[in-house]
């Protein structure tokens, strides 16, 4: 069995489970200073993810470890290249959850706003970065021969990368709309089914402006030519589905348009990858693969089989946890301080 293949699959499965369920959360904290009217819509908005949100991380964990145990190479390079962006992103989580966790303990409104900024800033900086990083690896970086990243903070931060950032701004925040109007009544539903009619173009002309770009700009269309290839026709279909169940209402069908669109992008990127992890813009001599980036075959073996045993567990649980917690929130269930 190809081990390498095999763990390459997991960890694109874990990152594309981490997008999708993240994704619809940090849309949700971006939108919370705007879609909010006072303090009771603001903890509508986020209890609609309060049973979720920190079990959605547990994916970008399991993630990062399982690359850490299976990719050591691909994890140390893209630590050491990506050590700043990575750190903020972390700051960024960390903040996040202190919002979460404590914005309740203090009446205060001054503690209020302060965790209000946390959950807003700790949901936009993450979605940006994840956006550049992610643009990054699938442009190639300077990587040299001892598989160490060789560049400055400023090839990180190039242009093409901004972009991707604001490409997964955009459609995490369209996609928390729509997550937004299957949880919520009344006047927020109303104003979050707006926003998500709102948003959609200028979410489109992004994510279009990056998908062009990316034909030149990145490694993950050569050698098709001109045709596309099925996965970014997928994606480019399911995108364009979401606009039109938004326009004729159907919120659950354009948040699985949505969702649908993140988890084919995301197959893109890995897909176009493989069996890079990263490239290196110095010489192909020195890209890091699947092969010459991995663990030994012993420890694949004994992590799959540590897999197989737990992976349904946690998916099973989580999946109960969405079910349980998939009624709409009203503001008469908000108690009053």
């Amino acid at each position: 069995m190809d081990f390498q293949l095999i763990w390459f699959i997991l960890i694109a499965i874990l990152f594309i489970g981490y997008f999708l369920l993240e994704g619809f959360d940090f849309g949700v904290g971006i939108l919370m200073p705007f879609v909010s009217k006072d303090d009771v819509d603001r903890r509508i908005t986020i209890n609609t993810i309060g049973p979720f949100w920190d079990a959605n991380e547990v994916w970008l964990i399991t993630a990062g470890g399982a690359m850490f145990a299976a990719f050591p190479h691909w994890y140390a390079t893209l630590f050491s290249g990506f050590y700043i962006p990575l750190f903020l992103l972390l700051v960024a989580l960390i903040l996040r959850a202190v919002g979460f966790e404590f914005r309740s303990k203090m009446p205060d409104k001054w503690w209020r706003k302060t965790a209000d900024l946390f959950i807003f800033w700790g949901s936009l900086l993450p979605a940006f970065l994840w956006g550049v990083a992610l643009t990054n690896i699938v442009q190639g970086l300077p990587i040299g021969p001892d598989k160490n990243f060789v560049g400055h903070l400023g090839a990180v931060l190039n242009p093409y990368a901004l972009l991707g950032g604001l490409a997964a701004v955009a459609l995490f925040t369209l996609h928390g709309a729509l997550f937004l109007s299957l949880r919520t009544t009344g006047d927020l539903k109303e104003r979050v089914e707006k926003v998500a009619r709102l948003l959609w173009i200028p979410a489109g002309l992004i994510l279009a402006a990056f998908a062009i770009l990316g034909y030149w700009q990145t490694v993950l269309f050569e050698g098709l030519g001109l045709i596309p290839g099925t996965l970014p026709t997928l994606t480019i279909i399911s995108f364009v589905a979401s606009y039109v169940f938004i326009q004729l209402r159907w919120h659950g069908y354009a948040f699985g348009a949505t969702g649908a669109a993140i988890v084919l992008g995301t197959a893109v990127v890995f897909s176009g990858l493989f069996p890079l992890v990263m490239p290196s813009t110095i010489d192909a001599a020195y890209h890091l693969t699947v092969y010459n980036a991995s663990s030994s075959e012993l420890t694949l073996k004994v992590m799959s089989v540590v897999a197989l045993i737990f992976l349904p567990i946690v998916l099973g649980y989580q999946g109960w946890s969405y079910y349980v917690f998939s009624q709409r929130l009203t503001r008469e269930a908000i108690p009053r301080d």
